[in-house]
């Protein structure tokens, strides 16, 4: 069996492309660990959510930085993350978290308070790191960079499928001017916008299922 211990493979994309559950499922059959580094940022805006700090008081979300400390563990194989040692769960995963973290994310403040948590995860390889910047900024020396998008009609359509497995039902028009309007923030912010390294692969996964996704992948990996 190969051995993958040391490799670093950053998977970048806009908002529901489904990153995550694909790096998780290419972690489970490859033996990587799997860092959501969307978790962090999500986090970031919890905190913001929990304490009433409005997602454009980007003066307020700097202050709040100072009382954050987060922290990633790996439990039953599993990612879990603790924000001031509370496991925040599915907390992070609200359409209000993912408003809250598209919001956190355009600031470079939070982008430097979160760098060097991200980096030192990376350091000893074996993993792969999902987010928006992660082959242009977080891991830019990483040996394999994907970039893996979707239509935002296709991405609306999984993430609505994804909410109404969870118990939080949201009408398709709304998720899908909601991906929309992220696209926009994410790609046209100043600090670290959502586009492909120059060194990496893109991969559209409209007519692609998890598993051929993650199939496709694994073949570039290897």
């Amino acid at each position: 069996m190969t051995d993958y211990s040391k490799i670093r493979i950053a998977l970048d994309g806009p908002s529901g492309a489904g990153k995550s559950t694909i790096a998780k499922k290419i972690a489970e059959k490859i033996g990587l660990v799997y860092v959501d580094t969307g978790a962090l940022y999500r986090s970031v805006g919890l905190y913001s959510i929990e304490n009433g700090i409005d997602s454009e008081d980007t003066a307020g979300i700097i202050a709040s930085l100072e009382k954050i400390n987060i922290r990633l563990a790996y439990e039953d194989g599993c990612q879990k993350v603790y924000l001031n040692g509370s496991d925040v769960g599915n907390r992070i995963r609200t359409p209000q978290a993912s408003k809250y973290a598209s919001a956190v994310s355009k600031i470079p403040e939070v982008r430097a308070f979160l760098l060097q948590l991200q980096r030192d995860i990376a350091a000893s390889g074996g993993v792969i790191m999902d987010g928006r910047d992660i082959g242009t900024v977080i891991m830019p020396d990483a040996e394999l960079k994907v970039f893996m998008t979707a239509t935002p009609e296709a991405r609306a359509q999984r993430r609505c499928l994804e909410l109404e497995e969870k118990g939080m039902p949201q009408p398709y028009e709304d998720v899908l001017r909601d991906i929309i309007e992220r696209d926009r923030a994410d790609r046209e912010r100043e600090a670290s916008p959502c586009v492909p390294a120059e060194d990496a692969v893109q991969f559209v996964n409209d007519e692609y299922g998890i598993e051929e996704s993650a199939d496709y992948i694994i073949g570039l990996i290897k």
